[in-house]
């Protein structure tokens, strides 16, 4: 009995032994001959990976990846190639640099995914040709057109064995929805812009197809873009419409209209796509905020947003104005904001290669004469880069530019530029005789409004 007992503990202990670890890494290796570059790189179409991977000198490189299943991009020089990869790969490559797309070729263990992707691009391509012949199309034809092609990709997909399944069943759908995807583009405007035919209106059921598309399924709107573009698409159409309904700021309309996603993973994405610039450009800055907030359930999102909008508050009227130091001011050595307090400070952000800010130049040196004397600085502070200093110096002298002339120390990345979220030149500032903001966004030296706004504060 005993012995029977210790036959049976033997025998699980050596079946657990024997029990195989999962790989939890893809193997890529291959060998690129006549290549120049020391390293390619690999990177997630989503960013969320990225690797750089050594390239020996005889042009062999072998490395693990441990990262989630999908596609990566490989760049290799100036070539780009899709990659498929999940745990238990082992991928090989080969190519010669000298003729890279001709000789590119994929072996090993899941290599058929990588395979398919590749012969999915080349046939694609081909078939549709560039893309003025491919838009110019009529209506009838281009359909025919995509129907040819998915029809290859299903057949071919079908029938190639060793395709990753998840992939399959994933990449049946995406085939679908990057028809639907260019039934819509063709239909929004690419057919008119390379047919130059303003006039055209798509047909009333050319797009009828798109009717019974869901737009709430979260997998496809994380793994297909096409699907991704579909959806944003949508919702582009009701923040229009919202926006000329209720004469409302796109931007507006944009986070309300997100905001009754109802798919919680969608709006998080869609809600927040845009949203540190679109606050920025938005009217009212608290409303957009309170929308956002009460419908974002991203943390991070959240976080990232509350910053911009404290920032953005920051700037309010009668807030304390960001400040530079020690800018290369025209006149000799260098300007600090600080130096100006005591009077009015009216900011000029601009750069020489601006057609629309010299376009002002007129109307401000006008002012400057207008207003020449009295409690008002008149700065214009350059955001060209510091290799352009001379340009900048001699532009001055022939535009004969009048006022206080600096230049950022870093360009448009300059601090100062940054904590005023200039996005857009010209740009115009504000400021009192105490060094706080009068206006974030003043109008330009062309605009009435600015000598009525001068003419509330006495100046």
């Amino acid at each position: 009995m005993k012995k029977t007992i210790f036959s049976v503990v033997l025998l699980l202990s050596l079946m657990a032994c024997s029990k195989v670890t999962p790989v939890e890494y893809a193997l890529f290796s291959g060998k690129i001959e006549n290549l120049e570059a020391k390293v390619i790189t690999l990177e997630k179409a989503d960013q969320s990976f990225k690797k750089e991977i050594t390239i020996e000198s005889n042009g062999a490189f072998s490395d693990t990846i441990q990262a989630s299943s999908g596609v990566y991009q490989l760049t290799v020089g100036k070539h780009r190639v899709n990659v498929y990869l999940e745990n238990e790969n082992v991928i090989n490559l080969s190519a010669d640099a000298k003729d890279f797309n001709g000789s590119l070729a994929f072996s090993g263990k899941g290599a058929e995914t990588t395979n398919y992707i590749t012969f999915k691009n080349k046939k694609t391509a081909e078939l549709r040709g560039d893309n003025k012949s491919f838009y110019t199309l009529e209506e009838a034809e281009f359909k025919k057109k995509l129907n040819d092609i998915s029809t290859i990709l299903n057949t071919v997909i079908d029938t190639t064995k060793g395709i990753d399944p998840e992939f399959k069943a994933l990449e049946k759908r995406n085939i679908n929805y990057t028809y639907l995807l260019q039934l819509s583009q063709y239909a929004s405007g690419k057919h008119r812009y390379w047919t130059k035919n303003n006039d055209y209106k798509p047909s009333e059921d050319f797009l009828s197809e798109l009717d019974d598309l869901d737009i709430n399924n979260e997998k496809d709107f994380e793994l297909s873009n096409a699907y991704k573009q579909l959806v944003t698409g949508y919702y582009v159409k009701e923040i229009s419409a919202l926006a000329k309904k209720d004469s409302i700021e796109f931007m507006y309309a944009k986070v309300k209209v997100h905001a009754a996603i109802p798919n919680e993973s969608i709006k998080n994405a869609l809600i927040f796509s845009g949203a540190e610039y679109g606050i920025t450009k938005i009217e009212n800055v608290e409303d957009y905020y309170k929308t956002f907030m009460n419908a974002s359930t991203n943390e991070e999102n959240n976080a990232k947003l509350t910053a911009t909008y404290n920032k953005l508050i920051g700037l309010n009227k009668g807030k304390p104005s960001p400040k530079f130091v020690n800018y290369q001011n025209h006149a000799g050595g260098t300007l600090s904001l600080d130096e100006l307090k005591g009077k009015y400070t009216y900011i000029d952000i601009w750069a020489t290669w601006c057609a629309p800010c010299l376009a002002e130049v007129p109307y401000l040196k006008k002012l400057e004469k207008t207003y020449h004397g009295k409690n008002i600085n008149f700065l214009s502070v350059s955001i060209d880069v510091p290799k352009d200093v001379e340009k900048w110096k001699q532009m001055i002298v022939d535009k004969e530019l009048g006022g206080i002339q600096v230049i950022t120390d870093k360009g448009p990345t300059a601090e100062f530029i940054r904590d005023y979220f200039v996005s857009t030149i010209p740009r115009f500032i504000l400021i009192d005789p105490q060094g706080a903001v009068v206006d974030k966004d003043a109008p330009r030296p062309s605009s009435p409004e600015l000598i009525e706004l001068f003419n509330t504060l006495n100046i």
